[in-house]
């Protein structure tokens, strides 16, 4: 990360990448389509079953075709994502038009073995990009996550915003020591809904439907669940990570006595405005002199003005003060006894501070009537 990115007293913690092994559910994807073009080569060109596919030319790739969409089906309802059937079904029918276009009728079970090998090398190569564009920047103040090939993205959040945190290890995750950790914001962010169906039930507008005489329907559950990009994807060392990334919201987690102190200030902004209000409407209620440029003869007859000014004050009677709550407003003397309220509760909260003080306080009373009984023992 660049320097020029951070913020003021900002400093860099972990810069983190996910494991190489933390995307293993995109790779066994890669993993069953080299699996199943071995074993589909060797089913209808080297088995006892091979004469079951000498009657067309075409069965060989029809079985392979198959098999394979019906396990993106499975793989797509279980992930709940359906872009695996239709990367599938993209496999399938490229190997299908690349066969149509160069005649290769003749050698399809050995097209299904190169082609499979080469589709999963190219995935491989697609999830190991997708991998290292992956970015976690862990500092004092943030965690900022970054990721994605062609649409970069990238999320910022601040501990104090984190309100719980949900960490995860799979049996790879264990054995080699990473995991996930995502951070769930006050607002509900890194939160998702987990939607499964009963057996081949739809549910169409919210009522229930039956598909193939089963009943179907559909449940909702909230988890905690976000992109490779918005949460700590496979970090390693996973312990280390989490404890490092708890510590820091632990941190700046505000005390009780801190968040009193924090309420005080609120109510002692809103006193202070509201008396600023009230100072602008009692200078507006009264009318405002208007001064007036006199020209440059009038300077030497200003102290004659002046000296009959301080005669005239000195001739009035002064009048005998007023008390306090009487020279003001009630207004005004309602704002001045909440400021004396707030002053007192400030107070009290100053002299009860929290119990880890207090504790602190006693054991340094204790330690310094020690000192002073030590002093008296030796004279």
């Amino acid at each position: 990360m660049v320097k020029k990115e951070l913020l003021k007293n900002e400093q860099i913690e972990r810069v983190l990448s996910p494991h190489p092994l933390s995307f293993m559910k995109l790779q066994t994807l890669c993993i069953f389509v080299i699996v199943w073009g071995v074993v589909a080569w060797w089913l209808t060109e080297y088995s006892e079953y091979a004469g079951l596919f000498s009657g067309n030319e075409w069965y060989p790739l029809i079985l392979w075709g198959l098999v394979m969409l019906l396990v993106g089906v499975i793989a797509s309802l279980v992930a709940i994502q359906w872009l695996i059937f239709f990367l599938y079904l993209g496999v399938f029918l490229g190997g299908a038009g690349l066969v149509f276009w160069q005649h290769w009728e003749s050698s399809i079970p050995l097209f299904i073995f190169i082609y499979s090998i080469a589709v999963a090398i190219v995935g491989f190569l697609i999830v190991e990009l997708y991998r290292r564009s992956h970015k976690y920047v862990v500092t004092n103040l943030r965690i900022i996550f970054k990721g994605g090939i062609l649409t970069k993205r990238e999320r910022t959040i601040r501990y104090d915003k984190i309100a719980d945190i949900d960490a995860k290890q799979g049996i790879l995750g264990q054995i080699f020591g990473f995991g996930t950790i995502i951070p769930v914001s006050q607002s509900g962010f890194g939160l998702g809904s987990d939607k499964t169906m009963a057996a081949g039930g739809v549910e169409v507008g919210g009522t229930k439907a039956r598909l193939f005489g089963f009943a179907g329907g559909g449940r909702e559950v909230q988890t905690p669940i976000a992109r490779s990009y918005y949460e700590l994807h496979g970090v390693y060392p996973y312990k280390d990570v989490k404890l490092l990334v708890e510590d820091l919201v632990q941190s700046h987690v505000p005390t009780q006595y801190q968040r009193e102190q924090v309420e005080f200030q609120k109510q002692q902004v809103d006193i202070q405005t509201q008396m600023r209000d009230l100072l602008h409407k009692q200078v507006g209620g009264k009318p405002r002199k208007r001064v007036t440029q006199q020209p440059v003869d009038d300077e030497e007859e200003e102290p004659e003005e002046e000296e009959a000014a301080q005669k005239v004050s000195r001739r009035k009677i002064i009048a005998p003060a007023a008390p306090v709550e009487e020279a003001f407003e009630p207004e005004q003397v309602d704002i001045q006894q909440q400021m004396k309220e707030l002053l007192k509760k400030q107070k009290v909260a100053r002299v009860n501070p929290p119990e880890d003080e207090e504790v602190e306080e006693e054991e340094g009373e204790e330690e310094s009537e020690e000192g002073e009984e030590g002093k008296e023992d030796g004279k």
